[in-house]
């Protein structure tokens, strides 16, 4: 055992008696002797239970002491972040031991896996700890500087969003590739992502590829997604709709809204497989429960269209106005269109101005806007001046729901 672990022990398994506070009084409150007798006779539960609202209303010794629980997982889960958080609110008091014990684990032992989850603490808030983005960078770039991966990606998180630091791609990178290729199945997807967006680095479809297929292979739902996507287009590797359909299919499977969305287009469109409106149909449901505002349009034109599933006008409209409230043009129109014909919805031409109105703003210059805006003019050719402006209100004060 190393000369600085076995001194560490001997500090925190030595009885943690008041008369070894080296100097400091422990005040008499109510409950410490107690935890301190429940204690030396082996009952932790009992010390614990003495000691925690001690600690928690700032009696130094019994937040030492309770450090030390967590250190050596006495009545407790052996946490040595939790009794980092213990042992330096002590050490913030002046408590002598507590300062030497919290100096000996985060400097002498260079505890990578305390520093994360210290890290962690601070990145997350709560337990004691406010939030704060620049102690957790610290301590996550004290443990990823020793290799602890799980640290690096976390950093690489940090550099990415500019959470703590100032934003720097490059920098992310770095720390995502030391745990990438450490085998750190997130980290090898957010890397995949740096390069297939040139974030940092030079934008590499093949290098996205390689990345995305190593976590697609350690089932990262989304890096399977990715891969899907990739196939599909041909980025990076051969175009390969069977490859396209089976990454998406797990992804899929394992609840990703947009790889849903693709593999029901798959299917509606027999690419890489034999096209089948009725599992078209079931995917852009799984997408479209899921609030996929391509799929809630796609289902509801199949419902209008009854491909895969019995015509039903009235549950496309119902898809169409999902959809249609996120903000989706198509949709927009597609419900106005519903309004003029009556079919699933009562004729109202009010909703039909509004909607084709809406989407007029919503479509970019171009010919679906020009469609929309000539179909929105024929319609108020048959509205009165009234309707027309309450139509013109109710588009003014639509907002779409997020």
């Amino acid at each position: 055992m190393r000369p600085l672990m076995a001194a560490l022990l001997l500090l925190l398994t030595l009885p943690v008696r008041a008369d070894f506070t080296l100097g400091l009084t422990a005040p008499a409150w109510a409950g410490f002797d107690e935890g301190v007798a429940a204690y030396d006779r082996g009952d932790y539960a009992t010390a614990l239970r003495e000691w925690r609202p001690l600690a928690e209303q700032g009696h130094a010794e019994a937040q030492f002491r309770l450090g030390v629980m967590y250190f050596n997982g006495h009545g407790v889960a052996l946490d040595i972040a939790e009794a980092l958080k213990w042992l330096w609110k002590a050490a913030d008091q002046g408590h002598a031991r507590a300062q030497d014990v919290s100096g000996l684990l985060v400097g002498g032992l260079n505890f990578a896996g305390a520093q994360h989850n210290l890290a962690f603490l601070y990145a997350r808030g709560g337990q004691g700890l406010a939030q704060d983005y620049a102690e957790a960078a610290k301590w996550y770039r004290l443990a990823a500087e020793q290799g602890h991966a799980k640290a690096q990606f976390k950093l690489g998180v940090m550099y990415d969003n500019g959470q703590g630091v100032t934003q720097d791609y490059a920098e992310a990178l770095q720390w995502y590739r030391k745990a990438a290729e450490q085998g750190y199945a997130d980290a090898q997807a957010n890397l995949g992502f740096m390069y297939e967006k040139g974030k940092g680095v030079s934008q590499d479809y093949a290098e996205a590829a390689k990345w995305y297929r190593r976590a697609a292979d350690q089932r990262i739902a989304l890096a399977q997604a990715k891969i899907g996507d990739m196939y599909f287009d041909g980025q990076g590797v051969p175009q390969d709709y069977a490859e396209a359909v089976k990454w998406f299919r797990k992804a899929a499977d394992q609840g990703i809204a947009v790889a849903q969305f693709n593999l029901g287009g798959m299917y509606a469109n027999g690419q890489g497989v034999p096209q089948d409106y009725g599992e078209a149909a079931k995917w852009l449901r799984k997408a479209a429960e899921q609030g996929h505002v391509d799929a809630q349009n796609n289902l509801g034109t199949m419902y209008f269209k009854g491909q895969g599933l019995p015509q039903d006008s009235s549950e496309a409209v119902k898809w169409f106005i999902l959809a249609a409230e996120q903000g989706d043009a198509i949709a927009q129109r597609n419900l106005g269109i519903m309004y003029i014909s009556g079919e699933g919805v009562t004729t109202d031409f009010v909703q039909v101005y509004k909607w084709l109105n809406i989407a007029a703003s919503s479509f970019p210059p171009g010919e679906n806007r020009n469609k929309a805006v000539k179909a929105r003019d024929i319609v108020a050719k048959k509205m009165t001046p009234a309707l027309i402006g309450e139509a013109q209100k109710l588009a003014r004060e639509w907002k779409p729901k997020k």
